[in-house]
């Protein structure tokens, strides 16, 4: 019967660790296993990962291609679908709580779906077809500063 008591691992799964550096007489001393001399003896002396011994490296092999405009501003996009579950006035931290944003910054409403109540809608930007929705179904657009 196995319990607690006579458990153990099997045969070969537990090796014992390598110890290093403790004299001559431990058979792994004077170099510690990393024999004479050399960049990989000394302290420290281990080459980068994505080192190719003086061959080009990749990162500079492949082309670079592009432009990443630094200023370009990211807007998180959310459609009035998304906003006919709401009741009287949405803004950015409603949203995040209801899990339809992630970040509460640089969000457009998007003019996809119909909106049948008046809502006053806090946001960045909006597009011209939800500012006509918003509009036409008695709603605000209040823009915030991005």
């Amino acid at each position: 019967m196995i319990n607690l008591t006579n458990l153990k691992p099997p045969a070969g799964s537990n090796k014992r660790r390598k110890i290093i550096g403790r004299g001559r007489g431990s058979g792994h001393g004077k170099t510690s296993t990393k024999g004479d001399k050399g960049q990989k003896a000394r302290s420290g002396g281990h080459r980068s990962p994505r080192f190719e011994g003086g061959q080009m490296p990749i990162l500079r092999r492949i082309p670079k291609r592009g432009f990443k405009n630094p200023f370009k501003v990211e807007y998180t996009i959310v459609n009035l679908k998304n906003l006919e579950r709401f009741d009287g006035e949405v803004t950015p931290r409603l949203l995040r709580e209801n899990g339809v944003i992630k970040k509460e910054e640089n969000i457009k409403i998007l003019g996809d779906g119909i909106l049948s109540k008046p809502l006053t809608i806090h946001a960045t930007d909006f597009s011209k077809s939800a500012l006509k929705k918003i509009k036409e179904a008695g709603g605000k657009a209040v823009y915030l500063k991005g």
